[in-house]
């Protein structure tokens, strides 16, 4: 089956064919839940369409901890069902779903107490083990260690020698969370969906009680369309309850934003072969593996201002670095820290005021008639979140609808992709690319790399790499517009690419070329093109002067300081 894509034109095409007929279901909001959730129904034959306000994946999708998990925490607190739930899906991700995408990644939880706490921690991550196994869906990954102090300083030679006194080592799994969601949606239109980013939706249609469509604004090319839907699906995650004021009605639950910031620090900074987990008095720290970096994080603490930019405080990095360096024999400093990053996690409200006590579990809702609001869950769960929406939505529809089945749909860049991977010698000769170049390719896009490949073999001056930050290739910016969405400059530096947290310039000195290569896919001309960059490098700006600030407030203004994403 052909892979569709998501440049210019198809996206001006799936506006107009939405606002041609009526849908039976369209989904309102692009994170992973809006994007599987279109996957779902446009898997079991509904004609379906998406449209998100911003960028694919723009808030809470792109920033969290890149982490498939179960959630050790949450057999802690007992959880069993979410636990055995999210391990399931997590080797479905593996295994079937999207192997180029989610990778095994090992964790050291070092021991500071010797008998009780090994004995504790050990039945934990045995249970763990035994539930994903359980699952069906669990063979993929190593079970878990146990390791002596000798041993575990071994494997993480960063760690103090009197910070521990031995070490569990268990696996789990992380995902470009960003590229996972265009994964998705570009997965959805190749079974006829319509999607369409930088569309915001600024009303619903209403017959009577019943929401019957909704009123969609572009927000590139200006005007407004009136999309017509059997059900609407309110997938918006922190902004649900922005999303439901829309149609004047008392939501049946709430949602509050819980932030959560993560560092970045180049790979050498930290001595280990193995990620890490830390208890912190709140919750648990995590180092973790990620190219030729490292991401720690994260925090937790409520939000309620500006969620389309939460930012990261000083007292949120300080906080990250004191709890990691309390292990660390060589202690990080800011002058380590290439990348921070905040995201909101998307919590039910009403169950604790302490927002690392809300539910990670979700809620399905049918608030009026033609109108499904899903919400709350967690990353790793995505798909249950999707089947659980479409389940609701077909209820109301007039017609028999066949079950889920994206259990079965491999995403975009999955089929074939170990047999290209076990090739990945010979495309690299006859491409003439390193193998770790082919290698970086395939981890990022699968099988569909031949596109890649493709543009290159069209231009091969696109075969080289971007001179500032020299992980990608040129190509990779042209293809992000032409095939997978990008709209900006900061599409592709913050989401396609992690150019934006993975240099220590924040990608300001990429910007200039990413955007000269973009211009000729999106037809800028010069004074467009510098308007990308102005506005991308105030963004950058705007971010290190909100993370010199002392508090949320005083963050929250610097942040603010950047105007919003600049149109056409």
């Amino acid at each position: 089956m052909r892979t569709a894509t998501l440049g210019p034109a198809e996206r001006t095409e799936a506006l107009a064919r939405m606002a041609e007929r009526e849908l039976d279901v369209l989904v309102v909001g692009g994170g992973v839940v809006g994007a599987g959730t279109v996957l779902d129904a446009a898997t079991r034959g509904l004609s379906t369409g998406i449209v998100e306000a911003r960028d694919w994946s723009s808030g809470t999708s792109s920033r969290s901890s890149k982490l498939i998990h179960g959630g050790l925490r949450y057999l802690e607190m007992l959880d069993f069902a979410l636990v055995r739930e999210a391990l399931k899906e997590r080797g479905l991700l593996l295994g079937r779903l999207a192997p180029h995408l989610v990778k095994p990644v090992p964790f050291l939880y070092p021991l500071q107490h010797r008998a009780w706490e090994r004995w504790y921690a050990g039945s934990g991550v045995a249970l763990y083990d035994a539930m994903s196994v359980s699952s069906g869906h669990g063979r993929g990954l190593p079970l878990h260690r146990h390791l002596s102090r000798r041993k575990a300083l071994r494997v993480a030679p960063c760690l103090r020698k009197d910070a521990l006194v031995g070490g569990l080592q268990y696996y789990d799994a992380q995902v470009d969370d960003a590229r996972f969601v265009t994964a998705l949606v570009r997965t959805a239109a190749s079974y006829g969906a319509h999607a369409a980013n930088r569309a915001r939706v600024v009303g619903f249609l209403r017959e009577g009680e019943r929401v019957v469509g909704a009123r969609v604004r572009d927000v590139e090319d200006g005007g407004e369309y009136e999309v017509r839907a059997r059900q609407v699906i309110n997938a918006t995650g922190v902004w649900t309850d922005d999303t439901q004021s829309l149609i004047a009605e008392r939501g049946q639950f709430h949602v509050r934003a819980s932030k959560g910031i993560h560092l970045v620090v180049p790979r050498d900074r930290v001595n280990s072969s193995t990620g890490l987990i830390l208890r912190t008095e709140k919750s648990v720290l995590f180092v973790i593996p990620w190219g030729r970096h490292w991401i720690i994080g994260t925090t937790d603490t409520g939000w309620n201002l500006d969620k389309a930019h939460p930012a990261a405080s000083s007292a949120d990095i300080d906080y990250l670095l004191e709890h990691v360096n309390t292990v660390l024999s060589t202690p990080l400093t800011r002058d380590d820290v290439e990348g921070v990053y905040a995201g909101l996690r998307p919590l039910l409200a009403g169950e604790s005021d302490a927002t690392s006590k809300l539910s990670r579990e979700h809620t399905v809702a049918h608030p009026v008639p033609g109108l499904v609001v899903v919400a709350g869950g967690k990353y790793t769960t995505y798909r249950v979140m999707a089947k659980d929406a479409v389940d609701e939505a077909v209820r109301a529809l007039d017609h028999r609808v066949a079950e889920c089945c994206t259990e079965e749909v491999p995403l975009a860049g999955a089929e074939g992709y170990h047999a290209l991977w076990n090739a990945r010698a010979r495309v690299a000769a006859r491409t003439g690319l390193h193998v770790a170049r082919v290698e970086h390719l395939l981890n990022r896009h699968g099988t569909l790399t031949d596109e890649v490949l493709d543009i290159i073999a069209a231009d091969p001056r696109l075969g080289e790499p971007l001179p500032a930050a020299d992980d990608y290739l040129k190509a990779e910016i042209v293809y992000a517009c032409s095939h997978e969405g990008a709209r900006h400059l900061d599409d592709v530096l913050t989401r396609r690419t992690r150019i934006a947290i993975e240099t220590f310039d924040r990608g300001t000195r990429s910007a200039r070329e990413c955007a000269g290569l973009m211009a000729g896919v999106l037809g800028w001309d010069a004074e467009q093109t510098a308007r990308e960059v102005a506005h991308y490098e105030k963004r950058v700006e705007a971010e290190r002067e909100s993370q010199l600030q002392p508090d949320d407030h005083t963050a929250d203004a610097a942040r603010l300081g950047a105007p919003e994403i600049v149109t056409s």
